[in-house]
């Protein structure tokens, strides 16, 4: 590729290079990670210069290779090389390393720097993203590509160190793509023996190697990272060669090449400090007195490799360019997945229904809906984390996604068994729809949503579009008690920014968060579904629903209260509605299946449902916590549940319509002589 022999000299010259920039990024900031980026230039520079396959000038060239730095704390790497490859990076980005508003963040974030498939940062979470993304390639080949038209053929490389693989996601991850078989993924490890405590021997002994081979990994090792880039080209090209098992090389590095602290947890977190800089540079032929220094020999050699880039992609738009005059129908297809276009009329396979159908689980109707576009809308790929029978998520059509010799599957399947790791899950949905043209979903129940809470929080950090199918949505899961049974769960999931958490109440509302899922292409989508039958409701739609808020039928001219519910607590809303009603007291029902569609509405809509001076009154059989933003007084738990039928549950902790309306009574009581605050008006 670059038509220099291995282990010139001159590839020391862009290696020390890039050490030296690295470094000089993290003094100027007076914060970041040098050891890594000074540890790491070697194989990074023999991956970027003779592997990777890119386009800098068009970064989001669909058969690119993807490149991914699990450990994202070294990202003065990662910002150095793409800025010598081309990319829409200065050298002004990389001296505002860290600063307000920069394009170089202490993490790497996909949305900010031109060049960067995935935020990461979190360890692990690469390694298990770069498992979506491999698993993404192989279902897109399998189902696009045709006879002498390999349309999608790339690679995905990871950048991964001790600490990834020490965090159990990138070891759940690691354990599918082995069973996947998935042979266009390949990681570099970087084994330096140093993190933040000390040598890795204080806390990780284990033989990385071996238990990847246990996985069913390919796996290599670099003896000497620091100096035998030969030996990493070789392992690179073997690596590619492997087609039926990811490829795990282990390179030994010393962290901090260069500095007086080489080896050290010391160059891991912390500047090199001026004197050893100044050393390092001398040591390296550089002038100690500049910084951020590239030679011209080295920024004309990267030229080469980047118009080497633009040259594959011509090339590979020639060749799409033909396959879409051999094969329009796919061409086309594969265009609009690639632009993230739904299909037409979507909308119209989405069930509708009224207060005479008959009372069905939310799972089950959400079972219902997935089945009615599944067929009609093939980029929506996904699976359960082992409870598909409870989750119900898998269609009639549907064929597994599995390795080609399985023989229970096959690459272009779209439904995925993700078998019981929640958390590697999550992650693998994220570099899922990191990769483009499908749309991922993840199932199981809701209690165990929080196994993947920090995949789902880079979901909505990353602004992917993911749907989080999670069924047993409260208390009324019954007999399985406190341990499965959610309380916290939505409140966390409601703290989060950029997250849709929708707790439909009815068929309808089932059938709006699914509109809401897939038409937030920037936002992932929490849907939390019930095991118990529920009934449609009076008044309901899909539209209204898609407001977050809404007023069901037989509304009082002046209701005394508001009665708020979400899911399977509306219907409780609407019997102790009935009670008051017999009482001569005059309660409105609001179904609210989520709060973060109702916030979006203007002030106007948001009062029309909670009137000025009317208390409103919260049920909802999960914690009450964040309800004091909508309610005056609220109904729901403050303990842990219980294990026993669901209705006793109920029961016991005081959400069924008696207490509710005993409870709304109080408050009639109380707001007669007490002013009502208004907690719908914004005051800034």
């Amino acid at each position: 590729m670059n038509n220099m022999p291995p282990s010139s000299p001159f590839d020391f010259e862009v290696i020390n290079t890039i050490r030296t920039v690295s470094a000089d990024m993290v003094q100027a900031a007076n914060s970041g990670h040098p050891g890594a980026p000074m540890g790491c230039a070697p194989m990074a520079h023999v991956l970027f210069s003779r592997h990777l396959r890119c386009n800098p000038k068009n970064s989001s060239w669909f058969n690119r290779d993807r490149f991914l730095m699990s450990n994202g704390h070294g990202c003065a790497l990662q910002y150095t090389l793409l800025h010598l490859m081309g990319y829409d990076l200065t050298l002004e980005d990389l001296r505002q390393f860290r600063q307000l508003d920069s394009r170089t963040p202490g993490h790497p974030e996909n949305h900010v720097t031109d060049g960067i498939e995935v935020t990461t940062g979190p360890l692990g979470q690469g390694f298990s993203n770069a498992v979506g993304f491999a698993i993404a390639e192989a279902h897109l080949a399998a189902t696009f590509n045709r006879d002498g038209f390999s349309i999608i053929d790339n690679h995905t490389y990871v950048l991964a160190g001790d600490g990834c693989l020490q965090e159990g996601v990138a070891s759940e991850a690691a354990s599918l793509a082995g069973h996947l078989k998935l042979g266009n993924l390949i990681v570099l490890y970087d084994d330096n023996h140093i993190q933040i405590d000390g040598d890795t021997a204080l806390g990780f002994s284990e033989d990385v190697v071996k238990r990847f081979e246990a996985y069913g990994w390919h796996t290599l090792v670099v003896e000497d990272g620091d100096e035998d880039l030969d030996a990493i080209d070789r392992a690179l090209t073997e690596a590619k060669r492997v087609t039926d098992k990811p490829t795990l090389i282990k390179v030994r590095t010393t962290i901090g090449f260069g500095s007086s602290k080489a080896g050290t947890e010391k160059v891991h977190g912390a500047p090199l400090g001026a004197d050893d800089l100044a050393a390092v540079k001398s040591a390296f032929g550089r002038d100690p007195t500049q910084s951020f220094v590239v030679p011209e020999a080295v920024r004309e050699f990267y030229a080469q490799l980047c118009a080497t880039g633009e040259q594959r992609d011509a090339a590979w738009s020639k060749l799409f360019a033909d396959y879409k005059t051999k094969h329009p129908a796919e061409a086309s297809e594969l265009e609009r997945r690639i632009a993230g276009k739904l299909p037409d009329n979507w909308r119209q396979h989405l069930p509708t229904y009224t207060p005479n159908d008959a009372a069905i689980a939310t799972r089950k109707l959400s079972e219902t809906v997935i089945a009615q576009l599944a067929d009609n809308l093939p980029e929506l790929v996904g699976g359960s984390a082992d409870l598909t029978h409870s989750n119900l998520t898998h269609w009639k059509s549907a064929v597994d996604f599995q390795a080609a010799d399985s023989k229970i599957g096959n690459p272009s399947g779209r439904y995925l068994r993700f078998g019981v790791r929640e958390h590697g899950m999550a992650a693998i949905l994220n570099g899922l729809a990191a990769y483009g043209a499908v749309i991922p979903f993840g199932a199981t129940f809701l209690n165990f949503i929080s196994y993947a809470l920090g995949a789902v929080r880079l979901s909505a950090l990353s602004e992917e579009r993911v749907l989080y199918i999670m069924t047993h949505d409260s208390i009324g899961l019954g007999e399985d008690g406190p341990t499965h049974q959610p309380i916290e769960t939505l409140a966390s999931l409601r703290a989060l920014p950029n997250i849709n958490v929708i707790r439909p109440a009815d068929g309808n509302e089932v059938s709006a968060a699914y509109v809401t899922a897939l038409e937030s292409t920037n936002t992932p989508t929490v849907i939390c579904l019930t095991r118990q039958n529920i009934c449609q409701l009076p008044g309901s739609s899909i539209e209204k629903a898609l407001r977050g808020a809404y007023v069901l039928d037989n509304d009082p001219a002046e209701p005394q209260i508001v009665l708020v519910g979400t899911g399977s607590e509306v219907e409780i809303c609407l019997d102790a509605a009935a009670a008051l009603a017999k009482l001569s007291l005059q309660a409105r029902v609001v179904s609210m299946p989520s709060w973060e569609l109702f916030d979006a509405q203007p002030e106007s809509y948001r009062q029309s449902v909670f009137p000025v001076g009317v208390p409103v009154l919260s049920v909802e059989a999960l914690s009450t916590f964040g309800w004091q933003k909508y309610a005056h007084t609220q109904v729901g738990m403050s303990t842990f549940g219980a294990s026993a039928p669901y209705k006793q549950v109920y029961k016991h902790f005081g959400i069924t319509s008696e207490n509710v309306a005993e409870k709304a009574q109080l408050t009639i009581t109380y707001y007669r002589t007490h002013p009502v605050p208004n907690l719908v008006e914004k005051p800034f």
